[in-house]
């Protein structure tokens, strides 16, 4: 199953066995017995040595799959690590690689980390609004520099890692670019923060409080009057300042030109994604370990039992390892879409990773919660490698895009431009709720019926109120992005067994396939009678149909886990599991 989980889709190497091997090295042990400026520094030390293992920085900057592989496995680790990999390689180093109009740039630093790269975006004052920020390059004809600036303090930039770990830094830095007093929209600047005496002159940095959730240096940065050449503009099709001034662009609108001046925001949607999957996974395989070697009284006296015995621990465990299979399995097949989709196509497919990551990184959070109870009270320990997890999920889903408004976003992009499932047939009683195509199709059939919900909720608003109208269809269409979300990730995993040529292997996941459907249809099943996607001895027979696949399924939770090929050398890093 191992094979099945990290089969790489490209072409090249195999990034999931490299990065796998690197995080069972020394340098990334397990260790919390630091303070907060140690673990920053400790991440760069790591990313260097992730560095010293890639070939050439630049085309790892270029390979989603690559950059979203190291993110599942650093992650397993460390989520700072993760976090700041990145931010050098895909938001700084891609975006300049994206820059196909301005002159070939010296990137020997930067693919060496002789600087760290970092992107500053949002400002205290505009997050998921970031269209709307204020901080400015204004184009100086005499000089043929730009000079950026912070206006005021809801200008700032909020939260990037600026901090003075890791060495010297430059910055991509989004701002707006003023030329003769005209407003041409957010483009990106390639800004030197700091060298190894501290930050230039004009830039101001200011550490931040800790947070939750694995260290990162996180700063609000400002910029007073700092002088740039004008090869500091990232330009591109949404934009180009020619020698004489003139500014030209094949993209009308300054939201536009916003777009795609970030648009390497998409893949660190999947990177997020990526790395609550390596999460997840990792505390799926110490709960479940720890519920193999951990005992607790039986029911007769002087007896001994596992903590996987009683069908209340393992069963939580199991139906989360079904969502793990699948939230896999959707990643794999929304980064092929997204490698291969055409330019046409880009939309759909920006909105398909927006959907995966919002569904994943929630997901994730729910898993690591749930693996984390299930270990009691050594897990709430930082030492026992399980109580960052959670935490991590957390900022995975407010970065790259805040989780309810990318999928507002996509939600009302969906509701007349997204085609409807067609109608289900009937459901007759006959079927096996353990079949997980016909499980699915009683999916489809909530699917449907929260776009035809949608249309109707947003045609019924008031006229002339657009926000009004939203308002009352949102419910809706919100309820629509989760169905189709859960039904794309039933699609993954039913292609993934379709491959499996092991009968036994087969059978086993597509129990955990159709477990993993079983536990949305509850919630779904007042609609799906009303529907008549299932009669009413249906929906009374659900929990007998989830107690069978519990059965069935229970004495293959452990080879489900140790699938996740999490390195032992990590593992027995955790005291947890190592002594009970």
């Amino acid at each position: 199953m191992t094979d099945l989980l990290f089969r790489d889709g490209g072409e090249g190497p195999d990034a999931h066995g490299l990065w796998r091997k690197v995080i069972s090295t020394d340098m990334f042990r397990h260790r919390v017995h630091m303070r907060a400026e140690e673990r920053w520094q400790l991440s760069y030390d790591r990313l260097r040595a992730l560095n010293e293992e890639v070939l050439c920085p630049e085309s790892l900057a270029l390979d989603p799959r690559g950059l979203a592989a190291l993110h599942e496995w650093t992650s397993v680790v460390d989520g700072a690590t993760a976090t700041v990999a990145g931010i050098h390689y895909n938001l700084f180093l891609g975006s300049l690689l994206d820059d196909g109009t301005s002159p070939a740039r010296e990137l020997t630093g930067f693919a060496s980390l002789n600087r760290t790269g970092t992107f500053l975006c949002t400002e205290r004052a505009h997050g998921n609004d970031a269209a709307a920020l204020e901080t400015a390059a204004r184009y100086d004809r005499e000089r043929d520099e730009f000079v950026l600036h912070t206006p005021h303090e809801g200008a700032q930039k909020y939260m990037p890692n600026t901090g003075p770990a890791g060495g010297p830094k430059t910055a991509v830095v989004a701002a707006r670019l003023l030329v003769d007093d005209r407003d041409h929209g957010v483009f990106l600047f390639l800004t030197p923060l700091s060298d190894r005496h501290g930050t230039l002159p004009g830039i101001t940095v200011t550490v931040l409080p800790d947070r939750i959730g694995s260290p990162v240096d996180h700063c609000v940065t400002g910029f007073d009057q700092v002088r740039l050449p004008r090869t500091a503009l990232i330009q591109g099709e949404h934009g180009e300042l020619l020698p004489d001034g003139t500014f030209t662009s094949a993209v009308g609108s300054p939201r536009k030109r916003f777009l795609h001046a970030i648009r390497r925001v998409t893949v660190g949607k999947l990177c997020m994604s990526a790395s609550t999957l390596g999460g997840s996974r990792a505390a799926l395989a110490i709960a479940v370990r720890y519920a193999g070697i951990r005992h607790v009284s039986g029911p007769a006296a002087g007896q001994r039992v596992p903590l996987a015995a009683h069908r209340s621990h393992h069963a939580r465990l199991l139906t989360c390892t079904a969502t793990a299979y699948a939230m896999t399995f959707l990643h794999r097949a929304v980064t092929d879409h997204w490698i291969a989709h055409a330019p046409e196509g880009r939309a759909e497919s920006e909105r398909l990773v927006a959907v995966a990551k919002g569904w994943i990184t929630w997901q994730a959070r729910e898993i690591t919660i749930e693996s984390r109870e299930r270990c009691g009270a050594r897990a709430l320990f930082p030492v026992n490698g399980l109580a960052e997890f959670a935490a991590n999920a957390d900022g995975a889903i407010t970065a790259e895009g805040d989780n309810l408004a990318i999928w507002c976003k996509a939600g009302a992009e969906m509701i007349f431009g997204h085609p409807m499932l067609p109608e289900q047939a009937r459901a007759t009683g006959r079927e096996s709720l353990t079949d997980p195509a016909f499980l699915r199709r009683a999916l489809a059939t909530a699917e449907r019926h929260w776009h035809l919900a949608a249309r109707r909720d947003l045609r019924g608003g008031a006229g002339g109120d657009a926000l009004g109208r939203w308002n009352h269809a949102s419910a809706a269409a919100l309820a629509l992005v989760g169905t189709y979300a859960v039904g794309r990730a039933a699609d993954a995993f039913a292609t993934a067994c379709a491959d499996v040529t092991d009968p036994g292997t087969r059978a086993t996941l597509d129990d955990l396939r159709a477990l993993f459907l079983l536990d949305r249809l509850p919630a779904l099943s007042g609609l799906l009678l009303v529907e008549n996607a299932l009669t009413t001895d249906q929906v009374r027979s659900l929990p007998d149909a989830v107690r069978a696949m519990t059965s069935r399924l229970a004495p293959h939770l452990p080879t489900l886990t140790e699938a996740f090929d999490i390195p032992e050398e990590y593992l027995m890093s955790l005291p947890m599991l190592t002594s009970v």
